[in-house]
């Protein structure tokens, strides 16, 4: 029975192998990525600070069309 598992387990690891894809690395620039770091901190700033109650609808919600 060991032998069986042994057998099988060298299966599932070999197929594993074949379906895992190697991530491409990350090739911008440190400029590049400062900058994409800035951006993405602006944008979660934007989502996260209240909003005035007349300033948008809510996203939810749809205006209805006329």
């Amino acid at each position: 029975m060991n032998k069986r598992l042994e057998k099988r387990h060298k299966r599932q690891v070999a197929r594993t192998k074949e379906r895992t894809r190697v991530s491409e690395p990350d090739l911008r620039t440190p400029e590049q990525l400062a900058a994409a770091r800035e951006i993405s901190r602006s944008v979660t700033g934007r989502r996260t600070e209240p909003r005035a109650n007349y300033a948008t609808t809510p996203p939810n919600r749809a205006a209805p069309v006329a």
